[in-house]
């Protein structure tokens, strides 16, 4: 891949590769579950396979499944998965700057590429837009090793849980060890108290509207907690760190 093989010398690439490693398990398990749960659901091996190396966006794919699984009509699917990944209208209008000296296909490549926490990890390294030649390829080269080392990890375990799947016991409860991955990664995420208070107030909405039709749960999580973010990122409480 050409967006790989042009950074990978960069000391930035190796450094982005490291960083990505340590946050990789989480990503691993999470895969493997969405694997496991394809099958389960009832998805023929070739959908699954593709849907696995094809799609790079496990919560929308995990919110789309059992829509597929109970008929439900695609415009509910496809609004299911659109406001799922809302999040990342946010992120590429954040990385546009730093992007946007790519050639076209080079900024779609590296927005598929870019999921939650290689964005997360990208702006924690790099907070500032702009700089000079070498400045704008240390980026690059940076986003690409992150970006490489999630995508695979995704990839690969999403692949090994559709093959794994039929002898894998349904008792094991991979989904509740894939939550638990997740949330684990989310945790550490959580830099700030207002990024606490926004995994809080999604929870505490989600759980409240459990019994919406469709996951639609969901999507007034969403709404909640972009909502409540909104109301407070401008108070002394978005400026301090968590304890």
């Amino acid at each position: 891949m050409f967006f790989l093989r042009v950074n990978y010398r960069h000391p930035e690439f190796r450094q982005g590769a490291l960083e990505a490693m340590a946050v990789a398990p989480g990503i691993a398990a999470w895969g493997l579950m969405t694997g496991v749960t394809m099958m389960k659901s009832g998805m023929s091996l070739i959908e699954s396979l593709l849907m696995g190396v094809i799609v790079f966006a496990g919560s929308s794919q995990l919110a789309a499944i059992p829509l597929l699984t109970a008929g439900a009509p695609m415009w509910v699917i496809l609004a299911t998965g659109f406001c799922v990944n809302l999040r990342f209208m946010v992120f590429s209008a954040h990385m546009r700057p730093y992007v946007m000296h790519l050639p076209l296909w080079q900024r779609l490549v590296t927005g598929y590429l870019t999921a939650d926490l290689s964005y997360v990890l990208f702006t924690r390294r790099y907070p500032h837009q702009g700089g000079n030649a070498g400045q704008l390829r240390a980026q690059q080269a940076y986003l690409a090793g992150t970006c490489g080392v999630l995508w695979f990890a995704w990839v690969a375990f999403g692949v090994l849980g559709v093959v794994l799947a039929n002898f894998i016991p349904t008792h094991w409860g991979l989904g509740f060890a894939g939550i638990l991955a997740l949330l684990g990664i989310s945790c550490s995420l959580a830099s700030s108290r207002l990024r606490l208070v926004s995994a809080g107030v999604a929870g505490a909405a989600a759980v409240a509207a459990f019994a919406l039709p469709f996951k639609l749960n969901i999507l007034v999580a969403i709404a909640v907690a972009v909502a409540t973010c909104l109301m407070l990122e401008h108070t002394p409480l978005a400026r301090r760190p968590a304890p």
